[in-house]
C-alpha cells in the first residue's frame, strides 16, 4: 500500500548530472542550427523565410535526441533575425504581406537568436552576421569589437568572488569574502569598454537567471537601466543564466517600433477566456511551447492566432514582446550566451562565436589596465590558463594587427 503513495522527487538542479547533460544537448542543437541559419543570411534573403528554415532545422534536430523518452522537448526560442537598428528579436509573419517582404541588405549587421529546450532546460544563443561581408572595417567593426569585449568582461564579472582563487587557504578565504560587483559597477565597467570604441550600451540590457521551464526567473542583471528600473540578484554556483550584451552606434536609447508583436510567451496568470478562438490559441500554445517564447507563425493557423492572442494578452495569460529599435535608427549589436555556474567556474553552454579579428578590423583598442586585468582572468578552473593568455593578447594586440 505504502508504495502507491510514494512519488519520486526529481532533482532538477545542476547537482543532478542529467540536468547538465540536457542543457548541453539543447546547446549542441542551438549551435548547429545557428551555424546553418547564419549561412542563410545573404543579401536579398527574406527574413521570414530564414526564420521558417531555422525553426524547421530546430525541430528536425530536436526530434533526433531523447527518442522514446517521456520528456518534453522543443523550441526554446523561435528563430529570429533582427535587422541593423532592431534591438529586440524580430520574426515577421507570412500573413503580414508587407513585413513578409523584409529582406536583408548587403553590409547590414543582423542579429540571429534561437534556442532548443530539453525537459524544460532551455539554451538560447544570439550571434551577429554582417551580410555579404568578407571583411568588416569602420564603425561596424568598432561595434563588433566593443560587443565582444563587453561580453567577455560581463561573463567574468558574473563569476562568484573567490570561486577560482588559488594560493593558501587564507588567501582563498579572503578572495571568497570579497563582495560581488554591484549592478551599477557592472554598468560602469561595460560603459568604459563601449566608450573606447565610441559606442553606447543599449538601455535596459538584461541578463536573466534560467530555471526549468522559465527563462526569466527572479534574478536579473540590468545594464544601463532606465529610471525606475532595477536589477535584482547576484549570480551564484548552481545557477544557469542567459547573459545578454547590447551596444549601439547611436545613443543607446530605444523606441517602440510600429510593428505587430509577433513574439509571445505564456505567463503563470490564470484567466477565464471568453472567446473560443482565444481558448483554442492558448491550448495550442500550452501544448507546443509550454512557457517558452514562440512566434505566431509557429501556430497552425497564423491568421486565427492573430485574433486568438488578443484576449490572451489582455487577460495576462500571454505576454507579448513589443518590437523595439534604436531611437536614432543607428546600428545595434546583441549577443546572448547561456552559461552554467558550477563549483569549477563558468561554462558557456550556448555561445556566439568569437569574431575573426583578421577580418574584423578596428583602429581602436582597450588600454584601461583595470579592464585588461579582468579580461585576463579565467572563467573556469579547467581551461583557465590557456584562455587567459590568449585573452590578454587579443585585448591588447588584436586591434593593432
Amino acid at each position: 500500500m505504502a508504495e502507491t503513495h510514494t512519488t519520486e522527487v526529481v532533482d532538477y538542479t545542476l547537482n543532478n548530472p542529467d540536468t547538465l547533460t540536457k542543457y548541453k544537448t539543447a546547446a549542441q542543437i542551438s549551435h548547429k542550427v545557428l551555424e546553418a541559419v547564419s549561412a542563410l543570411c545573404v543579401e536579398g534573403s527574406k527574413v521570414v523565410e530564414i526564420c521558417q528554415a531555422g525553426d524547421k532545422l530546430l525541430e528536425e534536430e530536436i526530434a533526433k535526441v531523447y527518442k522514446g523518452k517521456k520528456i518534453t522537448k522543443g523550441i526554446g526560442h523561435p528563430t529570429t533575425v533582427s535587422p541593423s537598428s532592431y534591438v529586440t528579436p524580430y520574426t515577421p509573419l507570412v500573413s503580414d504581406t508587407q513585413e513578409a517582404e523584409t529582406a536583408l541588405k548587403a553590409g547590414e549587421l543582423v542579429k540571429i537568436q534561437l534556442g532548443a529546450q530539453i525537459d524544460g532546460f532551455g539554451t538560447i544563443v544570439c550571434d551577429m552576421v554582417v551580410v555579404g561581408a568578407s571583411e568588416v572595417t569602420g564603425r561596424e567593426a568598432d561595434l563588433i569589437h566593443a560587443t565582444y569585449y563587453a561580453n567577455e568582461l560581463l561573463l567574468r564579472l558574473m563569476v562568484p568572488p573567490g570561486l577560482l582563487a588559488s594560493g593558501t587557504d587564507e588567501e582563498k578565504k579572503k578572495a571568497a569574502a570579497e563582495k560581488p560587483p554591484t549592478q551599477a559597477r557592472i554598468t560602469q565597467l561595460i560603459e568604459k569598454v563601449a566608450k573606447t570604441y565610441d559606442c553606447n550600451v543599449v538601455e535596459n540590457t538584461t541578463s536573466w537567471m534560467f530555471e526549468r521551464n522559465e527563462i526569466e526567473a527572479e534574478k536579473k542583471i540590468i545594464i544601463s537601466p532606465g529610471s525606475g528600473v532595477k536589477g535584482e540578484g547576484v549570480p551564484a554556483v548552481g545557477e544557469v543564466w542567459g547573459v545578454e550584451i547590447g551596444l549601439s552606434l547611436g545613443s543607446g536609447k530605444v523606441k517602440t517600433l510600429p510593428l505587430r508583436s509577433t513574439l509571445h510567451r505564456r505567463t503563470t496568470t490564470t484567466y477565464q477566456l471568453k472567446r473560443p478562438s482565444s481558448r483554442q490559441t492558448l491550448s495550442e500554445v500550452v501544448k507546443k511551447f509550454g512557457q517558452f517564447p514562440f512566434s505566431l507563425r509557429q501556430l497552425e493557423d497564423e491568421k486565427a492566432a492573430k485574433v486568438g492572442v488578443v484576449e490572451c494578452v489582455r487577460g495576462g495569460v500571454l505576454r507579448q514582446y513589443e518590437p523595439a529599435g534604436d531611437a536614432e535608427n543607428a546600428t545595434v549589436s546583441r549577443l546572448l550566451t547561456t552559461v552554467a555556474i558550477t563549483k569549477n567556474g563558468l561554462t558557456r553552454l550556448a555561445a556566439p562565436t568569437a569574431p575573426d579579428f583578421e577580418k574584423v578590423k578596428s583602429d581602436k583598442k582597450i588600454e584601461d589596465e583595470e579592464i585588461l586585468k579582468i579580461l585576463e582572468a579565467p572563467l573556469s578552473k579547467s581551461t583557465g590558463n590557456k584562455k587567459s593568455k590568449n585573452k590578454k593578447k587579443k585585448a591588447a594586440k588584436s586591434d593593432e594587427e
